[in-house]
């Protein structure tokens, strides 16, 4: 099976433009609480939203990127930016509810970038390392440009790139193996899922440097 017939164009296009709309809310959140403007809302929305993709498309060739020549992807994340705007206070109280969206968004874009990448002629490590960076690339470009040291990178955050990795890694290895099909690509997503899920509820963190003795105040 080609990798582009793992889901129906529909269907692709359909949990791409959820994950975006997500990744944006998360993003326009934050701008509101660094008290940015309207623009900056609407920047930080679409930069959350896809950054990830849009690296990936630029490294692989894909150019222009999906995020250039589908007006969809590109209104998605100003509609998120609107909603966050007007209803913020709102949206802040169902903060929860956008993190279980959060991280299904993260696993559909470790696996899509994953896929889209091998497609594009990558070997298989190379392909996990796009699809990796189609997930956080965005959230890590949003806490750059809010002034703020990327999430993924601070010792007393949940466990977010991991999950991630698990989900291009599984990719990768049904595809070394010749078992990549839309059960096993759905199985990778959930596995990021609801690793990441765990990580939230039990608080899972990377260990830090081994034998650690360092004086520098935590922050």
């Amino acid at each position: 099976m080609q990798l582009q017939q793992l889901f129906s164009p529909s269907v692709q296009h359909t949990l791409d433009v959820i994950g975006i709309f997500v990744f944006a809310i998360s993003g326009a959140l934050l701008a509101v609480r660094k008290n940015f403007d309207v623009f900056g809302i609407g920047v930080m929305a679409e930069v959350t939203a896809l950054g990830g993709g849009i690296f990936r498309d630029v490294i692989i060739g894909a150019v222009p990127p999906a995020a250039f020549t589908d007006l969809g992807y590109f209104i998605t994340p100003l509609i998120a930016a609107l909603v966050v705007f007007f209803l913020h206070p709102h949206v802040e109280r169902i903060q929860s509810a956008v993190l279980v969206f959060d991280a299904a968004g993260l696993g559909l874009f470790a696996v899509s970038g994953t896929t889209k990448a091998y497609s594009y002629g990558l070997n298989l490590t190379a392909s996990a390392a796009l699809g990796l960076a189609t997930a956080v690339g965005g959230g890590v470009l949003r806490d750059v440009l809010a002034n703020e040291v990327p999430s993924l990178l601070r010792w007393d955050r949940d466990l977010y790139a991991v999950p991630a990795i698990v989900g291009a890694t599984t990719v990768v290895l049904c595809i070394r193996y010749d078992a990549l099909n839309p059960f096993t690509s759905g199985l990778a997503v959930v596995t990021a899922f609801v690793l990441r899920l765990l990580a939230m509820r039990y608080h899972w963190r990377a260990p830090r440097a081994w034998n650690r003795r360092s004086t520098v105040r935590e922050e």
